[in-house]
């Protein structure tokens, strides 16, 4: 057969358990739907970073942050004897490989990069970004040029996307139409490029959506769409096990989102929902762009996002934790032409695992620190029994690992050497804390962690004496993030 178009399409801070076809109930995604029902859906998918920049370089590089560097957005955190440069120590990113086998590349939306314009690869790439630090990266962002250029009518906006800083978790409509917003211009840019017959060769291309990450601000009519009254609440527990991890509290004041209650929540995710299927509604443009095309059953596509959102859930908002709510993702992965339809699969599978499908699917697999899912898929290769993730620099007290299995999670922090151990095939909503009713289990799990670290030399910092470094536990002083428009000046509010 010959090689498969190959489309990576990401949506930012979307939960794994906010699409339709994933088991919600209450939100309309018809083409995530129609999507699932072209392929598989993984249930257990995991971010084994979920933040943003560390969480995008695992997908452009295959690999984990013990390689990256990235284990939050303030890396890179290298230890000694790591090549300076992301692609020695990691190889080339995966659309500079994808074009070495033979793809038409492109990538269009947000990359979150370290720099901002650093080359990837790409033979197209439109930049997109949430925040825009001076005007250079002003004038670099394409989709900001294309509203200075082409809708003047809206260059009185400080902020295209939304207001952020304490506006971040208010609920909020978009000042621009739905055909102007940046998901619209990212799905119809990547329209040209699907239909752009090229010289012949393949495509590879990626796509990502800014959104439904905050500030939800979904465009008429989609702000209208969810009743917040129909909306459920968050889920909580003790707020001993919630808020075990310091860092949930820390962050929770950090952007203006320390006291929501329940009337804010509902409104927020009924604004959450509205970005969904707005966001879905472009995703539908695309699929349509696939389906006209030649070939359409030889085009992998895989969806997913980077990481969730906790939305409320154990008394925490945005991401950063190894809460399901935060962790798990949607995967989505349509090959028609491969692989079976309208199936749901229970393997555990992650970020990092992208670079193996899109390189294997091309013909030359490079699993990196991934697994050969198309491989387990067709029996070939065998699925991996654990998963791992991991946050914060290694031999800091911020430093996090989790390790999953198919019926357990087990999360250990740093500060103060807590841990926590569910059992998720009984307890979902990750409300049971059973590390002392089953210390067989956590002994196991934290045994496995230790095991995996020691194989990885930047990991060393995190390990003392054999085991699990610890450090006394300590609070961080509580501060405010300022997220207003760099670029034009805009730092603080004018009276403090």
């Amino acid at each position: 057969m010959k090689q498969p178009n190959i489309l990576l399409v990401m949506c930012d801070q979307l939960r794994a358990d906010s699409v339709g076809a994933l088991g919600n109930g209450i939100v309309r995604t018809p083409n995530m739907d129609r999507l699932a029902a072209r392929g598989l859906s993984f249930d257990k998918a995991y971010s084994t970073c979920p933040v943003c920049v560390p969480a995008r370089y695992t997908i452009r590089t295959g690999r984990e942050p013990y390689h990256t560097g990235y284990y939050d957005n303030e890396g890179p955190n290298l230890a000694a004897g790591q090549p300076a440069a992301m692609e020695e120590r990691c190889g080339p990113y995966l659309p500079r490989t994808m074009k070495g086998l033979g793809y038409r590349t492109f990538g269009i939306g947000k990359f979150h990069t370290d720099p901002w314009n650093e080359d990837l690869g790409y033979d197209v790439q439109l930049r997109t970004e949430e925040l825009m630090n001076d005007e250079e990266q002003w004038l670099g962002d394409d989709y900001a040029q294309f509203i200075a250029r082409e809708h003047p009518e809206y260059a009185h906006l400080e902020q295209l996307h939304g207001e952020r800083t304490d506006m971040y978790y208010m609920p909020q409509t978009s000042p621009l139409p739905a055909e102007l917003t940046v998901e619209a211009w990212v799905a119809d840019r990547a329209v040209e490029q699907i239909r752009d017959g090229g010289d012949g060769r393949p495509y590879f291309g990626f796509v990502s959506f800014i959104g439904p990450h905050p500030p939800f601000a979904p465009p008429v009519p989609f702000n209208r769409m969810y009743n917040p009254d129909a909306m459920p609440n968050p889920v909580r527990g003790n707020p001993d096990i919630d808020l075990m991890d310091e860092q949930l509290s820390w962050m929770n004041h950090l952007i203006w989102a320390e006291d929501i209650d329940d009337p804010r929540a509902r409104a927020l995710k009924a604004r959450y929902y509205g970005e969904i299927t707005y966001i879905d509604q472009c995703l539908g443009k695309i699929l349509d762009a696939v389906e006209a095309g030649p070939d359409p059953d030889n085009t992998l596509i895989c969806f997913y996002s980077d990481h969730g959102d906790h939305m409320g859930d154990h008394r925490t908002w945005q991401k950063e934790s190894f809460f399901d709510a935060a962790a798990r993702v949607p995967f989505l992965l349509s090959w028609p032409a491969r692989l079976p339809c309208g199936e749901k699969r229970d393997e555990l599978v992650c970020l990092t695992d992208l670079f193996s499908i899109a390189t294997h699917a091309a013909g030359s697999g490079q699993t990196r620190d991934g697994t050969d899912v198309l491989g387990s898929l067709y029996g070939e290769a065998s699925p991996r029994k654990r998963l791992f993730g991991w946050y914060g620099q290694p031999g800091t007290p911020r430093f996090k690992v989790m390790v999953r299995d198919a019926d357990w999670k087990y999360i250990f922090m740093a500060n103060g050497g807590r841990e926590q151990l569910f059992h998720m095939k009984e307890d979902k909503d990750e409300l049971r804390q059973l590390a002392d009713a089953r210390p067989d289990v956590l002994a196991a799990l934290r045994q496995a962690a230790v095991e995996e670290m020691s194989r990885h030399a930047a990991l060393q910092d995190a390990l003392a004496f054999g085991d699990l470094r610890s450090f006394p536990y300590q609070e961080r002083p509580l501060s405010r993030i300022r997220q207003f428009n760099l670029s034009i000046g805009v730092a603080d509010f004018t009276v403090n």
